[in-house]
């Protein structure tokens, strides 16, 4: 497929924050792009006041015409998401026309660049936001595809042209490689991030150790010549054509990047940098990282390793960088902060993600009770991992649960909100339905409060912010 030609683009779940950065980047292209969503949205709005026509109609008539008097002339787009019974997918496939899963198109468009691709379970958003505003910062041309909404750009895609250019004869491109359906396999990068390979999407791989086989297969796509900077917990047999650099919280024997002497202050978290890159370490003392936890002083460091990596980069910039990085929308991003009350919103959805929000949070707030709302996300994410989800959500002092979010699932029997309760043993714990949750918040006040999940919770967050500028 052959972007130059292409005159017309749709999208099937257009709404999605993965597939709207690429229709903003066809629309730059001077592509005519149109779309389609089961719901509106706050994406959706944008996408429309950018000039991009969205229907919410699942009907043959909604169909832009173009598709069927040019088909050669256009880019059909689906996400796995569109449910095989849909009726614009249904009628498309019919007819025999090509139709282009997310990563297959990402993959085209990096084909011919300096791709920098992020992946693991945890940390992808950050990360990749973060080496977005580094390479910003250092005034390197990049293009960035997110998977959240950057908190210092304000958007999900990032087309930075004002500054120099990295190479002569190719662009630079950031992309989130996404685990889930195998998508990460359609990525060639030249430097590629893996953060974490604690197992999930057990409803597309068989087990845990399919789960890690298709991270090694991934490492195994990185050009011939090409870097793997991975966690320095991951203990996998890695490709030999490649450059491997370790980060984490010390140096290991092999070239790293690690973040030493943790520890908040204030609002922030600051930290030493030691590099054993090139055979030389190097001590860099007195960073602090603009968003607080200690898992996120670690993906800052993945970045910081990313970009140590390129050529004509300077510290100072990086230095700068960190500290003026201000996160992605739902990625600890506080919703309202006084000197009372604190409210958190973070889109932390598997075990050791909570594990990590959680401890994070406690840290920086010692002293206020913690009261947490979660929602599961998938009945089979909160059926395979039920005891871990229990075991962090017990760390909690004042734990709260809403019904499982289903996403693209249909009800596993027994598998519910209550059954997760019955695992936990903080006698504190409730499950609660949205409404009695926002009475709860409206009577309680708690000082400290945090949201948690990757479903549609992220509704009560206007809600619970109007509350709290009512205290």
């Amino acid at each position: 497929m052959n972007l130059n030609e292409i005159r017309h683009a749709y999208f099937l779940g257009i709404g999605g924050i993965g597939m709207s950065a690429i229709a903003r980047y066809l629309k730059s292209r001077g592509i005519d792009v149109s779309g389609y969503d089961k719901t509106p949205s706050d994406l959706t709005a944008s996408l429309q006041e950018e000039g991009i026509n969205i229907t919410f109609e699942d009907s043959l008539e909604t169909l832009p015409s173009c598709i069927e008097t040019a088909p050669e002339f256009a880019l059909l787009v689906y996400t796995p998401a569109i449910p095989n019974d849909h009726t614009q997918l249904n009628h498309l496939r019919t007819k025999g026309y090509t139709l282009y899963k997310r990563s297959e198109v990402l993959g085209i468009i990096s084909k011919n660049a300096y791709c920098i691709a992020v992946a693991g379970t945890h940390g992808k958003t950050t990360t990749s936001t973060l080496i977005a505003h580094l390479l910003h910062e250092c005034n390197i041309n990049f293009t960035a595809f997110l998977g959240g909404i950057s908190a210092n750009y304000g958007t999900n895609y990032i087309h930075h042209t004002q500054g120099r250019d990295l190479f002569h004869d190719k662009p630079v491109v950031v992309l989130e490689a996404d685990e889930f359906d195998r998508s990460f396999h359609r990525l060639n990068p030249d430097t590629a991030i893996i953060t974490a390979i604690d197992p999930d999407h057990l409803d597309i791989y068989e087990n845990e150790e399919a789960f890690r086989e298709a991270f090694r297969i991934f490492a195994g796509k990185i050009k011939q010549g090409g870097q793997l900077i991975y966690h320095q917990s991951l203990r996998e047999k890695w490709p030999e054509n490649i450059h491997c650099v370790a980060y984490g919280t010390h140096a290991t024997g092999i070239p790293s990047v690690a973040c030493e002497n943790i520890k908040p202050k204030g609002d922030v978290f600051c930290f030493d940098v030691t590099s054993t890159l090139e055979n030389e370490r190097k001590f860099m003392p007195d960073w602090q990282s603009g968003l607080p936890g200690f898992h996120n002083v670690e993906n800052a460091t993945a970045a910081v390793a990313a970009c140590f990596t390129l050529p004509g980069i300077i510290e100072d910039d990086l230095r700068k960088g960190v500290s003026s990085y201000r996160g992605a929308k739902r990625r600890f991003e506080y919703i309202f902060k006084s000197v009372e009350h604190v409210v958190i919103d973070d889109y932390a959805h598997h075990p050791q993600e909570l594990n990590a929000i959680i401890g994070s949070v406690k840290a920086l707030y010692p002293d206020k009770k913690l009261t947490g709302i979660f929602q599961p996300h998938l009945f089979t994410r909160t059926r395979d991992f039920a005891d871990g989800f229990a075991e962090s959500l017990d760390k909690i002092d004042f734990p709260i649960l809403l019904d499982i979010y289903p996403a693209r699932e249909l009800p596993i029997p027994g598998i519910t909100s209550e059954w997760l309760l019955g695992k936990m043993k903080n006698p504190a714990a409730k499950r609660m339905a949205n409404n009695e949750v926002i009475d709860f918040i409206k009577i309680s006040q708690p000082s400290l409060l945090l949201i948690l999940g990757a479903g549609d919770i992220d509704r009560l967050v206007p809600v619970i912010k109007e509350i709290y500028h009512g205290i």
